[in-house]
């Protein structure tokens, strides 16, 4: 409960608070949209120099057993996503794939949100964790794509190259290369533009976020009680597994914490782009208001501090 509220009483969360309160009382606040990409491409660039750095500094042997942690529950949470969603869902195997690659992605807000949680609860992190967003985010979407069973000219690969070319994962690989190559020394000078002011751009991004999933609201009558029960029951299942499986690769509690936090989350930058060209015929009422209008806002106040608590758990044993 203590973490619970520590979790809800934070700049990050009571931002995104705001904005949805701003959708419901129809206030005219909103992030021109030139500001809320500048936000988003600052954030994930400031994401990536820091795990390059962190990269820098972390030897190979170190990163194997993690790396090996995020690949395997990469394959596994879209599959599980994808059967719960036939099965008790029962929406349709299109449907289903594009939840299943939503589900099977990361959600790099959730990251960022599950770090501060943990710095707040005095947890140490371990600093190659942005480097395994980068890993979580690809494989999950390609095997939801094929799940779907997609027949006919590039589909698939064109989806492919929307991912691995869209800005989350080009800045994330990219400003890790730079955070590798440059160091702790070189990278000293943009600290007071990428580290002093991340706190602050967050709450923004998140202010935003709140506009968009107040407004996904109405698709919850679409989406049916099972389907919104599945929204926060995935989440647990996945991020339990994510908690469990950093902890076993090696990871400190604060660390398997927000691994656990990634794992359990669902992605709406990455995902949305790539079900958009290979699954027109899915409907973006489902997915969307899963990931972004249930899941997000439950992990924020419930899952990242069960998160936590359970990261605690499995260190003991």
């Amino acid at each position: 409960m203590d973490l619970l509220l520590q979790n809800l009483v934070s700049p990050i969360v009571l931002a995104f608070a705001l904005g949805m309160l701003a959708k419901v009382v129809r206030s005219d606040l909103e992030i021109p949209p030139a500001i809320y990409q500048g936000l988003s491409i600052y954030l994930l660039l400031a994401i990536g120099l820091k795990g390059g750095v962190a990269l820098s500094e972390t030897s190979l042997q170190e990163l194997v057993w993690p790396v090996t942690a995020t690949l395997v529950l990469s394959c596994l949470t879209p599959v599980s996503a994808f059967f719960l969603m036939r099965g008790f869902g029962k929406l349709g195997r299109v449907d289903s794939a594009a939840v299943a690659a939503h589900y099977g992605s990361v959600s790099a807000v959730t990251f960022l949100a599950a770090l501060e949680a943990a710095r707040a609860s005095g947890l140490e992190t371990n600093g190659y964790l942005p480097a395994l967003v980068a890993i979580l985010e690809v494989p999950g979407i390609i095997i939801g794509l094929m799940l779907a069973r997609q027949k006919g000219s590039g589909g698939l690969g064109a989806a492919l190259h929307e991912v691995i070319t869209g800005k989350s994962i080009f800045l994330l690989l990219g400003g890790m290369v730079i955070g590798a190559l440059c160091g702790t020394e070189k990278m000293a000078g943009t600290a007071p533009f990428f580290v002093a002011p991340f706190k602050g751009a967050l709450c923004l991004f998140l202010l935003e976020l709140g506009i968009v999933a107040a407004g996904r609201l109405r698709d919850l009558r679409q989406a049916g009680w099972r389907l919104i029960l599945i929204g926060c029951v995935l989440p647990l299942f996945h991020g339990a597994l994510g908690c469990l499986g950093g902890s076993l690769a090696g990871m400190s509690p604060g660390g398997a914490a927000v691994f656990g936090a990634m794992v359990g989350s669902a992605s709406y930058i990455a995902a949305p782009a790539a079900v958009r060209i290979a699954l027109p015929q899915a409907s973006p009422g489902i997915y969307l208001t899963l990931a972004l209008g249930i899941t997000f806002p439950f992990n924020l106040g419930i899952g990242i501090p069960l998160f936590l608590f359970l990261s605690k758990v499995f260190s003991q044993l």
